[in-house]
């Protein structure tokens, strides 16, 4: 069993995860279906089975509150680009670690709950080792979230790393020139 230290930090696109073996790409979703802003749409390029996923996801909910609202800290793992060879596969894990969209109000502070980043890491530790899969993310929470990168950090640390698990985070950089 290979044992994780760090987190490993790269530039680039996360949707293009590097290294052997199979792997997870873990990423923030809110609670109230809506999917059309930051890391999902370089999701959706990629791939349409994530997107598809967490819609129906949504949809298929029993609920009387409105709006309706996935359970904070869910995890759903969808299976992308997935051939036959299996020490390769990848899957995308929709986090659910966002109260609502925007900048939250003072009330609710951003719409991130790192307690459901914890909850959701948790349950991404445990399919990582089931799978003998590392994990791939950018800074989950840290954009569109509104959360700061040094709290998640400790938690990813604490949830995936000291447990075990690889794990590599992407800063996405803007080509120059297009």
């Amino acid at each position: 069993e290979k044992e994780a230290k760090e987190i490993i930090y790269r530039k680039g696109d996360a949707t293009q995860p590097v290294g052997e073996g199979n792997k997870i790409l873990v990423h923030g979703c809110n609670d109230i279906g809506r999917w059309g802003k930051g890391f999902v749409m370089a999701v959706s390029k990629r791939w349409p089975e994530p997107e598809e996923a967490y819609r129906r996801w949504y949809n298929d909910l029993e609920s009387d509150s409105q709006p309706k609202r996935i359970p904070q800290g869910d995890v759903q793992f969808v299976s992308v680009n997935n051939n036959d060879n299996d020490n390769d596969k990848l899957w995308v894990a929709n986090l659910i670690s966002q109260y609502n969209i925007g900048r939250g109000g003072k009330k609710t502070g951003p719409p991130v709950r790192l307690s459901s980043i914890r909850t959701g890491l948790t349950t991404v530790a445990r399919e990582a080792k089931e799978r003998e899969a590392s994990v791939h993310m950018p800074r989950i929470g840290a954009g569109l979230g509104g959360g700061k990168w040094e709290d998640i950090e400790v938690i990813v640390k604490e949830e995936l790393v000291d447990q075990g698990v690889c794990v590599t985070v992407y800063d996405f950089e803007e080509k120059k020139g297009r």
